[in-house]
């Protein structure tokens, strides 16, 4: 390994990123130290956020960028933003009320063949249809509406906090997980998929039936763990006063602009059209909607937009790393890796390199199955958080229980991935 100067200075700062994303609640306290409304306040605030993260660090890689070469605008057009694109804009369109309300009446239905005590088996069937999901509405959609399903019913009741760092662990792992069934839909095999000719049936032979029997397995043994909480009466969700329930046809406008997202996550141009017809489309029946959620989903596309920047740089030592470890262990250091970089990042660079048949299937199980351990190691994650924090003390996710609560689903994922045939 040979690395640049330039590239020396972007690991620094890529590892200073990461440190940062483990002491916003730092921030976050130092903020309620100054007057409410303040530059200072808003300025800890911000540096709080998980989501702002990599994109201010990345702003900081860009003026040192500028200092040791020319070209740092240059740089930014080489890269790819479509994945942050994409993010914001099926995250703006998974968060509206009609597709939470159709994926909240499709749970509902499921949950209610169960033969479980209601909570509960409302509580399986949302952890496990709604990361299933993301293998054909794509992951942060399935994101999106399975956080928001979990913030109405569990977590803005009276639920332990212990319980809500095991559930957004678990749900961070199946939806890593859970986007395997096809090709198209998870990023880290979004980014390998085409050059390695994986197709639905592949996928579903080698990926996606392990992950169905991963979901149910951990699914199951946290409900059983929680199964006192989860034994009292299920939330009566109202809906807001003066809003009224959409129309057939409104749900099935809804349908087909986030499939004609889906259908053009390649083209960026063509899906920020859309988008924003699907904004104009929003604002004559706004009777029927909620408020879009820019400020959210805008916040996680400059978080992935960060890591694009800073992402992209890692090269000099990730393929290095990648190149000397044999399958298993190659498995293994992909599931760690991933912890520390998104995993579609890492399947990328995985795919520069000459691989095996089999490394390549260690390369990408194990980026999935690490997808879970950090809120940076899979680019829906940061939706999610982003979600659910408001109803942690002081809006703030402690990251080590979070990791411990990810590990004992990524562990059932691994033996998933490595013992079943």
């Amino acid at each position: 390994m040979q690395p640049t100067l330039l590239e020396i200075s972007a690991t620094l700062i890529f590892v200073v990123a990461i440190l940062h994303t483990f002491s916003v609640g730092y921030f976050q306290r130092w903020a309620n130290r100054f007057p409410r409304g303040s530059v200072n306040e808003n300025l800890l605030h911000l540096l709080g956020e998980v989501e702002a993260v990599f994109g201010l660090w990345a702003g900081v890689f860009l003026v040192v960028y500028t200092c040791l070469e020319d070209g740092a605008l240059h740089y930014l057009e080489s890269q790819n933003f479509t994945e942050p694109l994409f993010v914001f804009v099926v995250m703006c369109m998974a968060a509206t009320r009609p597709i939470i309300l159709l994926a909240e009446k499709s749970i509902i239905a499921i949950s209610k063949i169960l033969p479980l005590p209601r909570k509960m088996a409302f509580y399986v069937s949302t952890l496990i249809i709604g990361p299933l999901l993301g293998s054909f509405i794509t992951e942060p959609a399935a994101m999106t509406v399975t956080a928001l399903l979990l913030l109405t019913f569990f977590f803005e009741q009276k639920m332990s906090d212990r319980f809500k760092y095991a559930t957004m662990g678990l749900l961070f792992v199946n939806i890593s997980v859970g986007g395997t069934l096809t090709h198209f839909a998870a990023p880290p095999v979004l980014m390998v998929a085409s050059k390695y000719n994986w197709d639905i049936a592949f996928m579903f032979g080698h990926f996606g039936w392990k992950a169905i029997v991963a979901l149910l397995c951990s699914t199951g043994l946290y409900a059983f763990y929680f199964r006192k909480e989860l034994s009292q009466p299920l939330a009566v969700h109202r809906e807001p006063r003066g809003k009224m329930r959409p129309k057939t046809w409104i749900y099935v406008v809804h349908i087909l602009f986030l499939a004609g997202v889906v259908a053009t996550a390649h083209h960026p141009v063509f899906f920020i059209w859309l988008f924003l017809y699907f904004v104009g489309f929003v604002q004559v029946t706004r009777e029927y909607q909620d408020e879009l959620k820019l400020k959210d989903s805008l916040m996680v596309g400059f978080f992935l937009a960060g890591l694009v920047v800073l992402g992209s740089m890692q090269k000099w030592w990730l393929q290095e790393v990648l190149v000397s470890l044999s399958d298993i262990v190659l498995y293994f250091g992909a599931t760690g890796l991933t912890a520390f970089t998104d995993n579609a990042a890492l399947t990328y660079l995985g795919s520069l390199v000459d691989l095996s048949d089999t490394a390549k299937y260690y390369l990408v199980a194990g980026a999935v199955s690490g997808g879970g351990l950090t809120v940076i190691a899979n680019a829906p994650n940061p939706a999610g958080y982003g979600i659910l924090k408001g109803t942690f003390q002081n809006g703030v996710i402690n990251p080590l229980p979070l990791f411990l609560a990810a590990l004992p689903p990524t562990m059932i994922v691994c033996v998933c991935y490595l013992l079943l045939p």
